[in-house]
Formats: structure tokens, C-alpha cells, sequence
């Protein structure tokens, strides 16, 4: 079997969750390579996303680490054996690696929460909206790729239109509402859009005011995405040097009560429709 040249963000973290298996068990990448009767380049191949791994040679992995955990190895072998071609493929020699590792995060995800302080969050925004948020970056995007992101971003949503829909969460911080990305009519149909989505009973959408007490501690944007189980969880938050994902057990749990924070210092939902309607009528 050919090795892959640029591996997933869902290969990449099967083949991470298989090293931190092994190194559980206390055993080298030659031990497991002896146990299962391959050479350790293929052991090293396979927990680096370079090559893939059949359900009955996982299971074997998991068998020789003692993990006792059978939903575990059950979405690993999920992992393993899914042959998912999804719509972020069109995208794979336009656009960065990391809009497309998020669009199949997000499509296997079993739910999502975002945090957002200056934007509103992206699977909410309108064509409009995104549009005068990435037409301010500096240097300019040529108009080629300012389409292909703004035309990425709004397919994104098609994890609300499946039969189950992905439930979602969203904190939206109040400068994120009063922030004019674009001009008053953009702002007021995007305000007119979350109220909208809202509704939805798969949608949660509370908002942080500037007066709100007790709000302290996250003053990055966050996002959460919930794995098959928990132990499959990711996060993101940006940071100077660019955004990547968390999946370590310590840093997951950190992000939990950071996000778990910042949703008790919020409005309630009903609370922030409201909130939301009076922004929106001050436009």
C-alpha cells in the first residue's frame, strides 16, 4: 500500500491515539512492531498517519496494549475503516490544509461549541458577512480565493441540514455583535440570521454582555467538537502563532472548564434572542 503523502487531521489523530495506546502499555515502537509481527517502520508508518491500518490489525493493536476500552477501540476502527469522500475534498488544492481538516472535524462530530469575542462565529455568519470578513485581510485575497473561503465557509453548514442535525452551541461575546465587519445592512441581516438560527432546536446561541460580572479567564476564541467518545474530543483556540487542535486528555480538560465558564457567565437563551433584538434595532 502506497503511503500517504499529507494525511487527514482524522488519520493524523487515529494514528496519535494508536502511539498513546502503546505508550500506555509501556512498550516500544519495536516491542509492538515484534507483537504484531511487522517491522518498526510500519509501526512508526501507521502512528504517523503515513499508513493506514485494517480494523483486524487494530484490533490486534489493542489487544497487545491491554486497552480494555471497547467504545474506544470501536471508533477507532471506525476511524480506521472509514472511507469518507466528503465535500471539503473539492477544496483540497485550493484552499489551506486547515479549512478542510475543520470541515471533516465538524462532519463527524457528535456536537460543537464556539466561543467568540470579535466575530461572529463562522457556521452562523451569512454569504455577506464572510465575504467582509475575509476581504479584510491584509495582504488582499485575490478574488479567486476570496470565493473559494467564502463558498467553503457557507458549505459548512450542511452538518444543520442532515437528517440529525449537529447540535451546536455558540457564546458570542457583545463586541462580536457590535462590530460592523461589513456595512449597517450586512450587520443587520447577520444579527437578523442568528436570531433566525436560533430557533432551531439543534441551535443554542447565548450571548456575553459587556456588563456581565464574573467573566474572566477566556479571552480567546474557542471551539469544542465532541468525538465519538469524549476520549476523541478536539478543541481549538487561536493563539499569536496561528491555530491548531488540542487533543491531549490535560489540555481537553482545560478547554472543558474554560468553555464550561464561560457559558454560565452568559445570557440564557431566551435572555439572548432578546439581547440580540435590541442590538438589532439600534442599527
Amino acid at each position: 500500500m502506497a503511503l500517504r503523502s499529507e494525511p487527514t487531521a482524522r488519520q493524523r489523530r487515529l494514528a496519535t491515539e494508536l502511539r498513546r495506546l502503546r505508550e500506555a502499555a509501556g512498550l516500544t515502537a519495536r516491542e509492538a512492531a515484534g507483537l504484531l509481527g511487522v517491522s518498526p517502520p510500519q509501526i512508526s508508518q501507521i502512528e504517523t498517519g503515513l499508513a493506514g491500518v485494517s480494523e483486524n490489525r487494530l484490533r490486534r493493536m489493542a489487544a497487545n496494549y491491554s486497552c480494555t476500552d471497547a467504545e474506544l477501540v470501536a471508533a477507532l476502527v471506525d476511524m480506521a475503516t472509514d472511507r469518507t469522500r466528503g465535500w471539503w475534498e473539492e477544496y483540497r488544492e485550493s484552499l489551506p490544509t486547515p479549512f478542510l481538516d475543520l470541515a471533516e472535524l465538524e462532519y463527524h462530530s457528535r456536537y460543537r461549541c464556539d466561543v467568540e469575542f470579535l466575530f461572529i462565529p463562522g457556521l452562523l455568519q451569512t454569504d455577506s458577512y464572510a465575504r467582509a470578513a475575509f476581504s479584510s485581510r491584509i495582504p488582499a485575497l485575490p478574488a479567486d480565493e476570496l470565493d473559494l473561503r467564502v463558498s467553503h465557509r457557507m458549505q459548512r453548514k450542511v452538518i444543520f441540514d442532515r437528517p440529525a442535525p449537529l447540535p451546536y452551541e455558540a457564546v458570542i461575546h457583545e463586541a462580536a455583535l457590535r462590530i460592523r465587519v461589513g456595512d449597517r445592512a450586512v450587520s443587520r441581516a447577520q444579527l437578523a440570521r442568528v436570531l433566525e438560527l436560533s430557533e432551531a432546536d439543534h441551535i443554542t446561541v447565548r450571548v456575553i454582555p459587556f456588563d456581565m460580572d464574573g467573566f474572566g479567564g477566556a479571552w480567546s476564541p474557542m471551539m469544542l467538537a465532541g468525538g465519538a467518545v469524549p476520549k476523541l474530543d478536539t478543541a481549538a483556540r487561536d493563539a499569536p502563532d496561528g491555530t491548531g487542535f488540542i487533543d491531549s486528555e490535560a489540555q481537553l480538560n482545560v478547554m472543558r472548564t474554560l468553555f464550561r465558564k464561560v457559558e454560565a457567565a452568559a445570557l440564557g437563551p431566551d435572555r439572548s434572542r432578546d439581547f440580540i433584538r435590541r442590538l438589532a434595532k439600534e442599527l
